[in-house]
């Protein structure tokens, strides 16, 4: 073999070797692949009842979260192209939990279950995940602004209602896209809610987007209508000035007042919002500080 042929041998093999490898393109193509194949089957099953005897069916995956990745935040002032009800009587809420409301119940009804526990950007689901087998007999919500993050969220709900259908687990949480600070009184009725958590919001460190934070004055008052008298805030985050930002802002309105650390080392909540939501997980492998506020609905201004 002459010098050209071996030098030419090489080439093609490195040509070969480069094909053989996945790159960018082929990793996007599968991402792509994955994401269209979990679509598919996320609106073929997303309002089904699984049955707990029916063995024919093939598991259910947990979702992959390498395939749902996006960015750590999102704008809330940008044009989402939300879908929202024009007020909480035109919700359907049969389509989150087929299980326990069915199609023909009117969220006016008294006889519908409603949402009382709802989690404020819940992330990948951690923390809806473990309300579930704590509050059984209690709907929770989970509203996430950004759109693979709420799917990845809906395919787990998915997963883990059939892999459990035996004992008919996770039929009480559900999540929804949606923007927290511009449509929460479309959703709900005043005095619905009996706790709301923020884990871990943006905390829009510049002053300029303060603004954009998650707990103002004015959503204030918001909450306080959604909650009724004796609900719970519960708000946590690895940042020391948010976390005096949103005790600030809550501690000045007339209808909250913290509760203490006594309380807060007692309520199992605390505890779950400590441990299984993703963010905490992660400041807890970096050994980062987690700053807790709890705040009490009251019935009368103090």
């Amino acid at each position: 073999m002459t010098d050209d042929q071996t030098s030419l041998s090489a080439q093609l093999g490195t040509i070969e070797s480069r094909a053989s490898t996945p790159g960018p393109t082929s990793n996007k193509r599968k991402r792509a692949d994955y994401r269209q194949s979990q679509q598919q089957k996320r609106q073929e099953l997303k309002t089904v009842v699984f049955e707990g005897n029916d063995d024919s069916q093939d598991k259910i995956k947990l979702p992959k979260k390498k395939y749902y990745r996006q960015r750590a935040h999102s704008n809330p002032f940008s044009d989402h192209l939300l879908e929202y009800p024009i007020g909480p009587n035109h919700m359907d809420w049969h389509k989150l939990y087929p299980a326990l409301i069915p199609s023909e119940a009117e969220t006016s009804t008294d006889e519908a279950k409603q949402v009382e526990i709802v989690d404020i950007g819940c992330g990948f689901g951690g923390l809806l995940v473990s309300l579930a087998t704590e509050f059984p007999d209690k709907l929770i919500l989970g509203m996430e602004i950004r759109v693979q993050v709420s799917h990845y969220v809906e395919d787990r709900i998915i997963a883990l209602r059939q892999q459990h259908a035996p004992e008919g687990k996770y039929n009480n949480i559900a999540v929804l896209r949606a923007n927290a600070m511009k449509f929460l009184p479309n959703f709900f009725k005043k005095g619905q809610l009996s706790k709301m958590f923020f884990c871990f919001p943006d905390p829009h460190f510049k002053i300029r987007k303060h603004k954009a934070r998650i707990v103002t004055s004015t959503l204030a008052s918001e909450y306080a209508y959604l909650l009724r008298p004796g609900g719970i805030i519960y708000t946590i985050t690895d940042v020391l000035d948010l976390h005096q930002w949103m005790v600030r802002h809550l501690e000045a309105h007339a209808l909250f007042r913290r509760l203490p650390k006594e309380w807060e080392d007692e309520d199992p909540c605390v505890k779950i919002m400590r441990k299984d939501t993703e963010e905490g997980k992660k400041v807890e492998r970096n050994k980062g500080d987690k700053w807790i506020a709890c705040f009490v609905r009251l019935d009368h201004p103090e």
